[in-house]
C-alpha cells in the first residue's frame, strides 16, 4: 500500500519529486516539524488585543466587507432567499452608496445558477470589484459520499457558473492516516474544476479543524492540500464547533507564507464559521497583516466565511459616520 503511486500533481511531484508514493507523501507529512501550542496561542492572544486608530477602523470595516463570502447553506435555501442574499452582496447598504460589495456568495450547488442569474453583469472577478459566486461541494459537510458521487457534484456547480468550489476532505480518512487517499480525491475535484474553456474554478479546500483534533493534525492536512494542489485552505464548514479560531487561522497563515517562502506561489487562507463581530474580524485583519503581509488582504488570498458578520459590519460603519447605532430594523438580521 504503501508504494502505491499516487495521482500527479504539479506541486506535489515538484516538493517531493517525481516518485510520488503513498510511502513519499506520509514521510513528508509526518516529518513536518510539530506545533508549540503554547506558542501559537500566545502569538494569537497577543495580535487579538491589537488596537487600531479610528481612521484606520473605517479602512478596516470596508476592507472586511470586500473580503466576505456571503453565505446561506440551508436545507430551507429558497431560491428567493438566494436572490435576497445576491441583493444584500450587491449594495450592503441602501443608504450608503460608499459601502463596497462582498467579495461572493456561498451557495449549495442547485442555486448557483439562481445566484449567477440574480448578478447578472456584476457576476465576475471581486479583485475587479465584481462578485462571484462560490459553491460547496463533494457532499459538504459531512464528505460521506463516493468519489464519483463528489466529481459529479462539483461538476454541475462549475457547469451552472460557480467560479469557486470549496469542497470538504474526508476526515475519516485522514485520521486513519489514508493520506494518499484525501490527497487523490483533492487532486481528482482540482481537475473536475476545469471549465469547458480549459481554465479552472477557485479549489477551497476545507479541512473541518475541528474534527482534526490537533494543531499538528491541522498542520498535515493543511500541507496535503496546498500540494494536492488547493488554491485555498479554509478552516471549517460552520456546521461543527468549534469552526474558525484565530489561532488555527493564523497557523494556516504561517503555512502558505512558508509554502510562499519555498516555491514562490501564493493560497488562500479562508476562515469560516463563528465570526460574526467586526471587532473578532478585525483580529483576524491584523493576524492577516501581521503574519503573511499586507498583500494577503486581497480576495484571490484572503476571505472570511459568513452569513451575519456582514450586519455588524454596517452597524459599525453607521456608527462611525453617525455617532450613534442603528435600530434594529436598519440591517436584516440573517
Amino acid at each position: 500500500m504503501d508504494a502505491t503511486s499516487l495521482a500527479p500533481a504539479e506541486r506535489a511531484v515538484k516538493m517531493l519529486g517525481g516518485d510520488l508514493t503513498e510511502k513519499s507523501l506520509r514521510l513528508h507529512l509526518e516529518g513536518l516539524s510539530g506545533v508549540d501550542a503554547v506558542g501559537l496561542e500566545a502569538r494569537a492572544a497577543g495580535l487579538g488585543t491589537r488596537s487600531i486608530k479610528t481612521t484606520s477602523k473605517a479602512w478596516a470595516l470596508d476592507k472586511i466587507i470586500t473580503l466576505i463570502d456571503l453565505t446561506t447553506l440551508e436545507g430551507a435555501d429558497t431560491p428567493g432567499k438566494v436572490r435576497s442574499l445576491v441583493s444584500k452582496a450587491i449594495t450592503p447598504d441602501a443608504t450608503d452608496p460608499s459601502t463596497p460589495r462582498v467579495a461572493a456568495v456561498c451557495v449549495y450547488g442547485d442555486m448557483v445558477g439562481t445566484a449567477v442569474e440574480a448578478l447578472g453583469d456584476l457576476h465576475g472577478d471581486p479583485d475587479d470589484g465584481k462578485i462571484s459566486v462560490a459553491a460547496v461541494a463533494t457532499a459538504f459537510p459531512s464528505g460521506r459520499a463516493s468519489l464519483r458521487v463528489k466529481l459529479a457534484d462539483t461538476e454541475d456547480a462549475v457547469a451552472a457558473g460557480a467560479d469557486e468550489i470549496d469542497m470538504v476532505i474526508d476526515r475519516g480518512a485522514f485520521l486513519a492516516g489514508n493520506y494518499g487517499k484525501v490527497f487523490e480525491e483533492i487532486v481528482a475535484v482540482k481537475e473536475a474544476c476545469r471549465r469547458a474553456d480549459g481554465s479552472y474554478a477557485s479549489l477551497k479546500v476545507i479541512l473541518e479543524t475541528g474534527e482534526l483534533n490537533t494543531y499538528d493534525n491541522v498542520r498535515r492536512a493543511s500541507w496535503l492540500s496546498i500540494l494536492a494542489g488547493g488554491d485555498f485552505i479554509k478552516t471549517s464548514t460552520g456546521k461543527v464547533q468549534p469552526a474558525a479560531t484565530l489561532p488555527v487561522t493564523l497557523l494556516m497563515l504561517q503555512i502558505v507564507q512558508e509554502w510562499h517562502r519555498l516555491t514562490g506561489q501564493k493560497v488562500g487562507v479562508k476562515p469560516a464559521g463563528g465570526i460574526r463581530a467586526s471587532k473578532d474580524a478585525i483580529k483576524y485583519l491584523v493576524t492577516v497583516a501581521e503574519t503573511a503581509g499586507e498583500e494577503w488582504l486581497q480576495p484571490h488570498l484572503f476571505r472570511f466565511g459568513a452569513s451575519t458578520l456582514l450586519n455588524d459590519v454596517l452597524m459599525q460603519r453607521q456608527k462611525m459616520t453617525t455617532g450613534r447605532y442603528s435600530g434594529p430594523d436598519y440591517v436584516t438580521v440573517d
